[in-house]
């Protein structure tokens, strides 16, 4: 039975493909279909362990040798609670550690494992960060758990400043196969096809285009103009993109996509208020 509210509902009638890992969906999910959105669920992206914890363990055990510890993601925040229960390690064996965060969920997740969280920047991309670490860190020591392939900023920028800087995997991201045929059927088919589809990594945009039988890595290009060519543009046509932040939004153009949509705030909350605002000025035009 239909919600006689639901037609007065913002997103009301918006079909919403949204790519989140399996796991992560919900949150999103439910926040779209809060405001009126018929949510598609097809994860582009599909955590898993890493091909070892070996480096992770090895940190872990000892753990008293660093001074910081930098967490990008509420994965590897859970992937560091897991190793930890699984060593045997007690969470107090990491009170000493100054704990970063990107990002309110991480900041969150973090909390609930009793860590003492002491930098959550402004801005949530490993820029700032970077820039929150500043005059911190010269001389100490930093463990910073992510995925297997990520940016490199953040080590970079702090071995800079002087910093010694370990990184270890704490899990890794896959393009999940079995969502290809779902994908590409939905995007072929006018009465099921997005008017809006959610981008929140970078890592998101790539394995999209991969899925729709795009390339995989895109040639280096000239930042200036884009080039359709990388996936099947006319899947797209009426299609707003949007992304969660300006490297998200960044990878997208890489791909010769637009980002129709960013948000101002680089979470899920911050998405979805874009993505308001965009259909708001969208159904003015």
């Amino acid at each position: 039975m239909k919600d006689p509210a639901k037609k007065s509902k913002p997103l009301a009638g918006v079909r919403v493909l949204v790519g989140r890992a399996r796991q992560q969906a919900s949150a999103l999910s439910a926040e779209l279909q809060g405001l009126g959105a018929d949510v598609i669920e097809i994860p582009f992206i599909e955590i898993r362990p890493p091909r070892s914890y070996q480096r992770l363990d090895t940190a872990l055990k000892k753990i008293s040798e660093y001074d910081w510890l930098i967490l990008t993601s509420v994965n590897g925040v859970e992937a560091l609670g897991a190793r930890t229960k699984e060593l045997g390690i007690q969470i107090e064996e990491l009170s000493h550690l100054k704990v970063a965060t990107i990002g309110p969920s991480t900041r969150s997740a973090a909390e609930k494992m009793r860590l003492k969280v002491a930098v959550t920047p402004a801005k949530y991309v490993a820029e700032s960060v970077v820039d929150s670490l500043r005059e911190k860190v010269q001389g100490q020591r930093v463990l910073l758990v992510r995925a297997a392939v990520a940016r490199d900023v953040i080590p970079r920028e702090l071995r800079e400043m002087g910093a010694t800087v370990e990184v270890v995997e704490a899990y890794e991201t896959v393009v999940p196969t079995a969502s290809k045929k779902k994908l590409q059927s939905v995007m072929k088919d006018p009465a099921q096809r997005p008017q809006v589809i959610t981008f929140t990594s970078s890592s998101t945009v790539r394995n999209f285009v991969a899925l729709l039988g795009g390339r995989r890595r895109p040639p280096h290009t000239n930042p200036s103009h884009t080039n359709p060519s990388h996936t099947n543009n006319n899947l797209l046509d009426g299609v707003r993109l949007a992304s969660i932040g300006p490297i998200t939004s960044a990878t997208l153009r890489e791909f010769g996509l637009p980002a129709h949509v960013e948000a101002e705030e680089y979470t899920i909350a911050g998405l979805t208020r874009a993505i308001v605002a965009d259909q708001e000025q969208f159904s003015r035009r």
